[in-house]
């Protein structure tokens, strides 16, 4: 029988235990629910669970139906677009310290950022623009990029361990997209976005950009470098789900310190509770 979250989310001051993260956009909280999310969530013995795109308030979500029994519930909200947007982070402990700004109010209020404490552990639950809306979105992403490097590379000095769960919006190689040549003007596969995310991690499945030295770790290629085929989110036209035409753009970016805790992870296809699917992995002791 697994561990509770009582004995494996570290508290101020202890060391830490081993750890089941599970990220996932869920494309509206309320239709993610009415289609079962949450009874199969109930399951998968998860200690912390980091939501994208609630789209909704967190006085609609009042509901036990959005609180799952034996977990702690912080939500960030958008507060310029109500019912867009919107992220949550789901934990069995109640975390030492929720951090909800990074402090630029365009990125802030659009409710994109959320970070969960547990001793040295930092859970973050991110939600990065897409830009496929047209040329303006595509123009406040490329602003979130340059405005947000400088904060991650913080982080990953900081000596703290993290984990940044959520969805991205951006691809990083070929082997993370069916169609690669006909994406490569889109947003999500641009070479400026494909550039920018691998330059964030240490391994060697990017596209040939440059990459870190000592960089953060994508846990999913860390544990599968070679996996094909395997994307988290799909379309909602041309039977793409169907097909499998898909895009790995949800991610579990690590410290390097938690590379060597990495255990296994699982990218669930179905059933089907959003366009995107839920990203689970597991950090050992």
């Amino acid at each position: 029988m697994a561990l509770r979250l009582s004995s494996r989310l570290p508290a101020e001051g202890e060391e830490d235990g081993a750890v089941r993260v599970m990220t996932f956009n869920a494309n509206g909280i309320r239709s993610a629910a009415s289609k079962g999310f949450f009874s199969w969530f109930s399951e998968r013995d998860v200690d912390v669970l980091c939501l994208q795109e609630t789209k909704a308030q967190e006085h609609q979500l009042g509901d036990a139906a959005f609180r799952p029994a034996g977990y702690r519930t912080v939500f960030r909200d958008a507060t310029t677009r109500k019912g867009y947007s919107g992220v949550a982070i789901f934990s069995r402990r109640e975390p030492d310290e929720v951090r909800t700004a990074l402090g630029w109010a365009p990125f802030d209020e659009e409710g994109r950022y959320l970070e969960a404490r547990f001793g040295n552990l930092s859970v973050v639950s991110f939600y990065i623009p897409s830009g496929s809306s047209g040329e303006e979105r595509q123009k406040f992403k490329f602003e979130v990029m340059a405005w947000l490097r400088p904060i991650l590379d913080q982080w990953l000095a900081s000596g703290r361990d993290y984990v940044l769960c959520g969805d991205w919006n951006i691809v990083r190689a070929e082997a993370d997209i069916r169609n690669w040549r006909s994406n490569q003007k889109n947003s999500g596969c641009l070479p400026e976005e494909r550039a920018w995310m691998n330059g964030l991690i240490a391994d060697a499945c990017g596209d040939g950009s440059p990459q870190a030295e000592s960089g953060w770790i994508d846990a999913f290629r860390a544990l599968r470098p070679d996996a094909r085929e395997e994307y988290t989110w799909w379309s909602n036209r041309g039977g793409a789900r169907a097909n499998n035409v898909g895009w790995r753009i949800d991610y579990q970016l690590a410290t390097p310190g938690l590379r060597a805790r990495l255990r296994g992870c699982e990218v669930w296809r179905e059933p089907r509770f959003s366009d995107h699917a839920p990203f689970l992995v597991d950090y050992g002791a």
